[in-house]
């Protein structure tokens, strides 16, 4: 139960406090709509699950093992928030975001967590701290996983209705590019911080 707990704990931190990827859910709700998010939100929790399966699988200290690699996937994932960043930057009006490159669905949702640094830390650190501490890992790991993942996707979810409320009061004025812009220099700050772990 003690384990349990501090999982739990250790879920909420690391999935409720602002990171990519609660960021670009509430922005592409606040810009597209909740339905639309929706496909980045549910491809966020699985593409951390594969992470976990592939942390508990090998990959984190092959990761830890291997600096060169380490290294480029920091700075691809740093390359990738940044121009998230710009596009959403940009963006100043709802019309502009459908056409545009803040159009972010459920393959870059997945694929974001593999160049997502905060995404890695939580695998590794679940991986190492609840999935591979014991034998059996089957047992620990069907426990672990979908729970890691329902807070991924509880967490998206609920940015993604704070930018869905948002929408309408968004679209009068400046206040969409105000909004997106302290949106993107969050992300991009989120980025240039995790660059230096």
């Amino acid at each position: 139960m003690p384990e349990l707990l501090a999982l739990l704990l250790f879920a909420t931190a690391m999935s409720f406090t602002p990171g990519p990827n609660t960021t670009l859910a509430a922005a592409l709700a606040a810009n597209h709509g909740l339905r639309h998010a929706m496909r980045f939100v549910v491809g966020v929790p699985f593409g951390w699950g594969l992470l976990l399966l592939a942390c508990a699988a090998g990959l984190g200290g092959l990761m830890a093992a291997a600096p060169v690699l380490r290294g480029a996937l920091k700075w691809a994932g740093l390359a990738y928030m940044l121009w998230l960043a710009w596009q959403l930057a940009r963006t100043d009006r709802l019309a502009q975001a459908a056409g545009g490159g803040l159009d972010v669905g459920f393959a870059q949702g997945v694929l974001l967590q593999f160049v997502n640094i905060k995404a890695w830390m939580a695998a590794l650190l679940v991986s190492a701290g609840w999935v591979t501490v014991a034998e059996p890992l089957a047992p620990r790991l069907a426990l672990v996983l979908p729970l890691m993942m329902a807070f991924g996707f509880a967490s998206n979810f609920t940015y993604a209705l704070i930018g869905s409320a948002l929408r309408h009061w968004l679209a009068q004025g400046r206040r969409l590019r105000v909004f997106n812009r302290v949106l993107a220099a969050v992300l991009a700050g989120t980025a240039l911080w995790m660059a230096r772990l």
